[in-house]
This record gives structure tokens, C-alpha cells and sequence, in this order.
């Protein structure tokens, strides 16, 4: 038994891993797709066949890979190791029989994008790192902000619009959502007192976003279909989402921002989720881009890429 928690079966040659191959596919097309029915539809294989691939594939492993429950079904912890080993795999081995077949088509040169700064340092750059490993020949040019720019006007492949697309000839591919919380750092709080009510806001020191604007609009759990506003007084202001977190990490104030842009500050102790009844509208994120046929290939592979760390994001 290795340390990653795999038991092998000392006979085993690696003639007979490769065999087992398409189960670790199979695999992760069922993780990937939550259902062996859907899997077993997608790969054009029997439902049966899925659960025998997996069945086969967990007698190897000799571990359990999947728990299922009434609500559906999750990946074990093992599971989650294996299956990002697997789709690693089988992203490879996807891309290296695309660029067989179109070789002389291998995308290049620049590669422009703009997205906002709530999205740069989780979404962005892991999704373009990839993307250049996949496609070396490629030039990306990454303009972070919170403005709307348009494509055209600004010779860009690709805009991240959080909120509902505009009205153009755009093509508008949906990537998932963000939704505001209040927090505020262990300083702050030791400073200031714990918060029960967002009404209490009002007494507190507030820090602005570049998009936000007073009074704060927020929904509770107990009455989400109610929408409710508390004044604040701006103590502080930046035109970054960097900003803003760094002033609240300084014990500054309190802010206003999308949840999955604070995660590291959260982990590392330096930003606490406060108010936690509470929340802010929740935004739709799309992928724009002008093109009314077929994507290019690092298009269509970019927005796969953001989509795949959205779901991450909000399977997390």
C-alpha cells in the first residue's frame, strides 16, 4: 500500500494498468457528469458497462471511489485523487489526438482578454497558464477590470461580463455566478465588536468598491425574495478588488465582495465572514466573444477551462 492510499496488486505488470485505462476514464466521466446515465450516454457505452468499468476500476484501487446517497452521489477522498489524475489524462489525451488531426491549425499569436478583478488571480490565471502549456504558441494579453469594455472597439478575443450580457451581436456563454458578503478582519472586530444586523452598518467604517454604491443592497436567508438597504458612510475607496481586500486586511472597515475572492485571505486568517444571514444580489459571469461560427480552438478550450473552475468553485 502506497502513501496516496492506492493498493496495487503486486503482480500487476504495467501492461495491466494500461488496461485499465478506459475505467479511469469512464471514471471521471461519471464524476464529471454526476450520473452513471448521463456518462453512459455521453461515452456511447450501456449503463451497465459504466458500472462495470467502475466496479473493475475500485477493485484495483481497493477502495471505494464513489458514495452514493438519496440526494445523489459524491466523490470519495480517494476519489477526488484519482479523478483529478484522470482528467488530467484525459484532457491530454483529448488534445493530443486534436492536434493530430489539425496540426497545421495549432492556434498562435496574441490572445487578448478582459476580466474583472474578482476573477484574475483564481479564474484567469490558472485558465490562461493552462491554456499556454496546451497552445505554447500563444501571445495572451490580460486586461484586468471592472469596466465593461467592448470587443471591437478594444481588439479583444474574449470579455468575463459579470451581469446580464448587453444587448449586441455578441455571443454570450454562461460560466457561472458571484454573489457579495460582508466581511471584515479579527482586528477590525476586536476593535470594533462582533456585528448581529447589517443595520448596524451605518455605525461601522465602510469600504467601497469601484462598482458599488450607497446605500448597500441586501437579501437574508430567512426572506431571500426581500431586498433591503442600509446606508453606509465610505471611509475608504479603491478602483481595485486588491484594494479593497488589502484596506479590510489593515483593519480598515468593512467590505462588500464576491465570496470566491477572498478565499485565500479567509484561510490565512486575515479576513472573517461576518453577517453570515445575509448576502448581496447574485451576479451571472458570461464568456463574450464576436465569433458566429465555429470558436477557434483556444476559444472554445479557454471557456472550457473557466468553466471547469467555476463548477469547482461552486462545488466547493
Amino acid at each position: 500500500k502506497l502513501n496516496n492510499g492506492f493498493i496495487f496488486n503486486a503482480g500487476f505488470n504495467i501492461m495491466d494498468y494500461i488496461k485499465l485505462l478506459p475505467s479511469l476514464v469512464v471514471f471521471t466521466e461519471i464524476a464529471d457528469r454526476g450520473s452513471f446515465t448521463a456518462a453512459a450516454k455521453h461515452i456511447g457505452l450501456s449503463k451497465s458497462a459504466v458500472s462495470q468499468h467502475l466496479t473493475r476500476l475500485e477493485a484495483q484501487v481497493g477502495a471505494q471511489l464513489l458514495s452514493r446517497n438519496t440526494r445523489g452521489m459524491s466523490l470519495t477522498a480517494l476519489g477526488e485523487k484519482l479523478y483529478t489524475r484522470g482528467e488530467m489524462m484525459r484532457d491530454q489525451a483529448e488534445l493530443a489526438f486534436q492536434e493530430l488531426a489539425s496540426a497545421e491549425d495549432m492556434p498562435s499569436g496574441s490572445f487578448s482578454f478582459t476580466i474583472p478583478h474578482s476573477l484574475e488571480k483564481d479564474f484567469a490565471v490558472p485558465a490562461v497558464a493552462q491554456l499556454c502549456e496546451e497552445f505554447p504558441n500563444l501571445e495572451p494579453h490580460m486586461v484586468v477590470t471592472d469596466s465593461a469594455l467592448d470587443i471591437i472597439q478594444n481588439k479583444l478575443d474574449v470579455a468575463i461580463f459579470v451581469g446580464d450580457p448587453p444587448d449586441s451581436a455578441y455571443r454570450a456563454l454562461p460560466l457561472g455566478s458571484l454573489t457579495e458578503r460582508f466581511y471584515a478582519s479579527p482586528g477590525y472586530l476586536q476593535q470594533h465588536g462582533p456585528l448581529k444586523d447589517p443595520s448596524v452598518l451605518t455605525d461601522h467604517r465602510w469600504i467601497k468598491a469601484q462598482w458599488q454604491q450607497p446605500p448597500i443592497s441586501y437579501s437574508g436567508r430567512k426572506s431571500p425574495d426581500r431586498v433591503l438597504d442600509v446606508h453606509v458612510t465610505v471611509s475608504a475607496s479603491s478602483n481595485s478588488l486588491s484594494g479593497v481586500t488589502e484596506m479590510a486586511c489593515k483593519n480598515m472597515g468593512v467590505v462588500f465582495v464576491p465570496e470566491i475572492s477572498v478565499a485565500h485571505e479567509i484561510e490565512a486568517g486575515r479576513l472573517q465572514h461576518i453577517l453570515k444571514d445575509y448576502y448581496g444580489q447574485k451576479w451571472p459571469v458570461h464568456f463574450l466573444h464576436p465569433f458566429q461560427g465555429e470558436r477557434p480552438r483556444h476559444i472554445t478550450r479557454f471557456y472550457e477551462l473557466m468553466k471547469r473552475l467555476f463548477a469547482r468553485s461552486d462545488s466547493s
